[in-house]
């Protein structure tokens, strides 16, 4: 019997085990969750020639590291491995705490909290569409690949996120004492002297956020010329947005609405990081002290308040906004654009970032009436893909069926 093979012996068996038994004492059973129909539906190949992309039509491939192929093990184990509270320190948290499907792989809270409860700067972006960004933070311009990406919560400790710093033993130890673990990292990682290692950890949970493609929102299907995707109202917001007298495709450009992404080389060869405005403190354009962007990074004072561009796409669902998630709606992401920077009033953060001195010259006042306005927010919607917060590939795979 082929490793495959024996995995997807073990998976339903596990299934009819379920059946048997009661939920809690089967998962206390099996250390690792419940497998549901659709995963014992397929077999696991660690053969790269069975990998399948599933990307939208005239979509190129995602950058894919030489020495990370993709595999259907390989995404599966990182599917896995993304849901399994086991990748924290206290074993209560999991990638997807922060990077929930049902909010477009983002998180609802304005700032994320860890695994130990202390709370992080910024608000947790989503990781769609992912595989395609040459910037995957906040203000981290020097990080270049998932694989690296992915030690930094796990081993961070400012903030603490899954909090792993110093136990790279026990998280393997965890890892191994777990039968399904033990089938598909050796399947996974064929020809690896020991497959269970950090390395291979977060290879693994590239290749799986790498599948997590969404292109089949309205805007999409109006594109491919069906007929009624988009309403009129979010017909006439495209009309504004792509116009020049607002010019928010200077920054938000190309498929991923995001010059932060390596998909076109025009989007690719412009700045990443922009001042919107969101802050001015004491009217010298700074920014709260622990969220001052670039300026973190290279220390340089014009580098203040500069952030990654964010992607445009699946904002229905990975609401607030903003790095610090300091917006709660569309309306008012809109509103702060209309007006050229946000007007803080009072309290230990008021300014005008209008008046930024440090703000992107291309933030400046928009003359918009209501219904402009409306529209804008109408297609911006029209940017989400419904399917992303429920396709099953991307699902928990621990979770009952």
């Amino acid at each position: 019997m082929s490793s495959s093979h024996a995995l997807l012996t073990i998976v339903r068996r596990t299934r009819t085990l379920y059946q048997g038994v009661g939920a809690l004492s089967f998962c206390a059973l099996v250390a690792s969750g419940c497998a549901s129909e659709h995963e014992a539906a397929n077999p696991y190949s660690g053969d790269p020639a069975d990998f399948a992309w599933a990307l939208p039509a005239g979509w190129p491939l995602p950058t894919i590291p030489v020495d990370n192929p993709m595999s259907p093990a390989r995404v599966e184990l990182g599917r896995r491995l993304f849901y399994d509270t086991r990748l924290s320190g206290n074993g209560a948290f999991a990638c997807s705490s922060c990077h929930r499907q049902e909010f477009g792989f983002a998180d609802a809270r304005n700032i994320s909290l860890g695994s130990t409860g202390e709370p992080h700067p910024r608000n947790s972006p989503t990781i769609a569409n992912s595989g395609y960004f040459r910037v995957l933070t906040w203000a981290d311009p020097v990080t270049p690949d998932l694989e690296r990406q992915a030690l930094v919560p796990m081993f961070g400790d400012h903030p603490v996120e899954l909090g792993l710093k110093g136990m790279e033993g026990q998280l393997l130890d965890r890892l191994r004492a777990v039968p399904f673990y033990r089938q598909l990292f050796p399947i996974a990682f064929t020809g690896s002297a020991d497959p269970f290692s950090v390395a291979n950890v977060t290879r693994a949970l590239a290749a799986f956020q790498r599948t997590v493609v969404t292109g089949n929102a309205p805007y999409d299907r109006q594109l491919r010329g069906v007929a009624g995707a988009m309403s009129a109202a979010a017909l006439r917001g495209q009309q504004l947005f792509f116009s020049s007298a607002l010019s928010c495709s200077e920054c938000h450009r190309g498929p991923l609405f995001t010059t932060a992404a390596t998909f076109d080389a025009d989007a690719a060869g412009r700045p990443a990081f922009a001042n919107n405005g969101l802050y001015n403190i004491g009217g010298d354009g700074s920014y709260p002290a622990d969220n001052r962007g670039l300026l973190g990074r290279t220390g340089r004072p014009e580098d203040m308040g500069k952030f990654r561009i964010p992607t445009l796409r699946n904002l229905a669902f990975t609401f607030p906004y903003m790095h610090d998630g300091s917006i709660g709606s569309l309306e008012d992401v809109v509103e702060h654009y209309a007006r050229g920077g946000r007007l803080i009033p009072s309290g230990p953060l008021a300014g005008d970032g209008r008046n930024s001195p440090f703000k992107d010259p291309r933030i400046a006042p928009l003359v918009l009436s209501t219904q402009d306005k409306g529209d804008l927010v109408a297609f911006l919607r029209a940017l989400s893909d419904s399917s992303l917060v429920t396709d099953r590939r991307f699902s928990n795979p621990w979770a009952l069926p």
